[in-house]
């Protein structure tokens, strides 16, 4: 298996088969907007290809240069259980060497089903991953920081380019209505809202 960029066609046929059944509205970016950030040079979608097969998706959403937000990680329904998540994430660190990979995963305290955020974060950490030291709230859902480096980093130094893929995204009204970088927990959850751009 192969990790590679994925064609327009090949995005829009994982999002329907896999991240739309797979990612809460308030968590999953319309086609749209994927499209028009792959457009724009600021996201690679990178599939595991088994031959012409799709296996998965983990699509990076692109900050400053050396630094990236793993969007996505999902593998598709018939290959779960397989490798094929922990295949991508070590073919992804491979493709993306120079780069401080952030990831966010749904805190198991506020997650609807709070056995599977653990499950999800103990598979990131068997990846390698490191755990930040501060949470988000983004839309209004609440996730744990993990990242993946060769060099453990500052909270300072993480939080400023989390915070800049995002300001850079949005304008500051949006950032400052629904993105918390690092979540507050004296000030309460965010309202849950779907993701959009408008």
């Amino acid at each position: 298996m192969e990790l590679k960029l994925a064609s327009p066609e090949q995005v829009a046929m994982v999002y329907g088969r896999d991240l739309k059944p797979s990612f809460p509205p308030s968590e999953l970016k319309p086609l749209a907007n994927i499209r028009a950030m792959c457009r724009e040079g600021c996201y690679r979608p990178w599939c595991l290809f088994d031959g012409k097969e799709i296996a998965g998706e983990c699509f990076l959403w692109l900050g400053r240069p050396g630094w990236a937000l793993l969007d996505y990680l999902c593998v598709a329904e018939g290959r779960r259980n397989s490798g094929a998540g922990a295949l991508m994430l070590d073919l992804l660190r491979r493709a993306e060497q120079d780069t401080v990979i952030l990831v966010e995963s749904e805190a198991p305290v506020h997650a609807p089903d709070p056995a599977m955020a653990e499950r999800r974060l103990g598979f990131y950490a068997r990846n390698g991953l490191r755990t930040a030291g501060y949470d988000t709230d983004v839309f209004g859902a609440h996730y744990k920081t993990l990242y993946l480096s060769a060099e453990p980093l500052p909270d300072r130094r993480l939080m400023e380019e989390n915070r800049f893929i995002y300001q850079n995204r949005f304008p500051k009204e949006k950032y400052d209505r629904y993105v918390r970088i690092p979540r507050d927990p004296a000030e309460g959850p965010i309202r849950q809202v779907p993701w959009n751009e408008d």
